[in-house]
């Protein structure tokens, strides 16, 4: 049930290859000029060793999935960060400036970059609501944090407005809340995905492999084994650079690089997203 099938080899041109996987850690903040995104990569093939674009900005990451829509692959971006907000949030009123009308992953996306900082953002959404609930994914797939967590939401609002609303511009599909259709739809896709709920479909260790100390480095240790075990050739270097990684970024991004969690999506999906 979780695994996707490929005849691919690494060597093989992009188009005979299979799918692509991008497990991109996203280092949300409030400047833009920071780099801190980690990409690792890899088809999704036996013996298709991991590749890793480190500590890249955002404006990177968002030419570096353009590009993938022209090179003839098949390639899925798995990012970890909130694609969308609770419906939840807008069920008894709505901000300023939300168009009125049936409720949309769009209209939310298009109010939300109407913001100059996530900061604003956030403000703004605590003038109506206080709450911070989880979305239904969220709730089903064991995700720790709610978008607008204090840890969470700058993170929920620049992938938003600065990733995914250009992306949609240019055609990529963003799964499942904006999935264009026909001969023209792109081999690209863009998802939500989470670590911790890749961790827990697998019932592996979900927390405390972040932070420094002998516990939390011991579990990286395993969790990489865990993953090799499964299929996944990480190089040495990559691997011990993750082990030794107190903040966690790449080991996250080396999970993302799993097949994408198969679960059924709730009614709630196209408008709050959902996580693969």
């Amino acid at each position: 049930m979780r695994k996707l099938v490929s005849t691919s080899a690494s060597s093989r041109p992009a188009a005979e290859r299979g799918l692509i996987l991008h497990g991109v850690d996203f280092g949300g903040c409030d400047s833009a000029g920071s780099a801190k995104i980690r990409i690792a990569e890899r088809v999704l093939a036996p013996k298709s060793a991991v590749t890793v674009r480190n500590r890249i900005d955002r404006h990177a990451l968002r030419r570096a999935i353009l590009e993938t829509m022209n090179d003839g692959g098949e390639h899925l971006w798995r990012i970890n960060a909130p694609f969308g907000l609770p419906i939840e949030c807008f069920a008894e009123a709505r901000p300023e400036g939300l168009a009125a009308g049936e409720l949309t992953w769009q209209s939310i996306a298009q109010w939300m970059s109407g913001f100059a900082s996530a900061r604003e953002w956030r403000a703004a959404m605590r003038e109506f609501t206080r709450r911070e609930p989880k979305r239904a994914c969220d709730r089903a797939l064991h995700a720790p944090l709610a978008p607008m967590n204090l840890r969470m939401f700058k993170q929920t609002f620049v992938v938003i407005t600065e990733i995914l609303v250009p992306l949609v511009n240019e055609g990529v599909p963003i799964m499942p809340v904006s999935m264009p259709h026909g001969r023209t739809a792109s081999a690209t896709r863009v998802c939500e995905s989470c670590p911790a709920s890749v961790l827990a479909s697998y019932r592996w260790p979900a927390k405390g492999y972040k932070g420094v100390g002998e516990p939390p480095r011991k579990l990286r240790e395993d969790i990489i084994r865990l993953l090799r075990k499964e299929g996944i050739d990480i190089p040495s270097a990559f691997a011990v650079e993750a082990i030794h990684d107190v903040e966690g970024g790449l080991l996250d991004a080396l999970i993302m690089l799993t097949p994408p969690i198969s679960s059924e999506l709730s009614h709630e999906a196209a408008v709050e997203g959902w996580i693969y």
